[in-house]
């Protein structure tokens, strides 16, 4: 088994990663305001599934039989709304009117915007109602399938846990849960707020066939997801060992980069210059 640990996740970024956090830092820009670390940390996971792993329509956001995604741990929005941009279910100009008046797109998902399964921020649901569509496949006899990403902190929540209590009864292969393991939260350390460790073990126990990736490997996420589901009688967790804020050297596992406002244009041109070299 590999083992990871904190700041020991050395994968290099290629220029389309590179260019989807430059798509982020000017989304952040534009509306003066975001947390940047979790989206950062939480981008390739989502360029997998949209490059490699998702079916969907753009055109028809609701066609039936799209895989569900439901990013629960909502504050790393700006990443999924910079993927969705590009896939075209929304238009690339509601990026530069983030948060603000005018514009579609807060500072959580709203399942109003073309793309969005389910509105999130308040940590812990996205688990339950990812279940819940799962159920419904099952019940449909259709293929699609759910996957919830959420993060190590979110973890914290009981509803997780309760909600994988169930995923892990009714045997939901069609469901897969991924970890933003970056193992930070917005005041401390996971492990010092309050320890996930041994969290493998935790997702094998509540009944989950479970994996480890680096989650900004994108090789390595993309043939992980392609072997799903992993066991023809269990649902799915894949742990994805992050760093967060990746791509900004000075961010990197640096709490005060979890939330930022107020950025100066030099401020925004260093981030900007950081990921011309990382």
């Amino acid at each position: 088994m590999t083992h990871y640990c904190n700041g020991e996740i050395n994968v290099g970024l290629d220029q389309r990663s590179k260019d989807l956090r430059k798509m982020i830092v000017k989304t952040l820009e534009a509306g003066g305001r975001g947390h940047i670390g979790a989206s950062l940390s939480v981008i390739e996971i989502l360029r997998v599934l949209y490059d490699d792993i998702l079916t969907f329509d753009s055109k028809n956001p609701e066609w039936f039989h799209r895989d569900r995604c439901i990013l629960s741990k909502g504050h790393g929005c700006i990443a999924l709304y910079v993927m969705l941009a590009e896939k075209g279910f929304i238009p690339e100009s509601e990026l530069w009117k983030f948060c603000k008046v005018d514009g579609i797109l807060g500072g959580h998902p709203e399942h109003k915007v073309a793309g969005i399964e389910v509105s999130t921020g308040s940590l812990g649901h996205g688990l339950s109602l990812g279940i819940g569509m799962a159920l419904n496949a099952r019940y449909e006899k259709a293929d699609y399938r759910t996957i919830v990403i959420v993060g190590d902190g979110e973890c914290n929540e009981g509803s997780v846990w309760e909600a994988a209590l169930c995923a892990g009864k009714h045997k939901l292969k069609n469901l897969t849960v991924m970890i933003d393991y970056n193992k930070h939260q917005s005041y401390a350390s996971t492990h010092e707020v309050l320890d996930l460790e041994p969290f493998a073990d935790k997702w094998k126990a509540f009944g989950f066939a479970t994996r480890e990736v680096d989650g900004h490997d994108v090789k390595a996420l993309k043939s992980t997801l392609l072997e799903l589901p992993f066991e023809s009688d269990k649902p799915n967790a894949i742990i994805c060992h992050t760093v967060k804020g990746k791509g900004i050297s000075y961010a990197e596992n640096n709490l005060q980069w979890h939330h930022v406002s107020n950025l100066t244009d030099e401020d925004i041109s260093g981030l900007l210059k950081e990921l011309e070299i990382a």
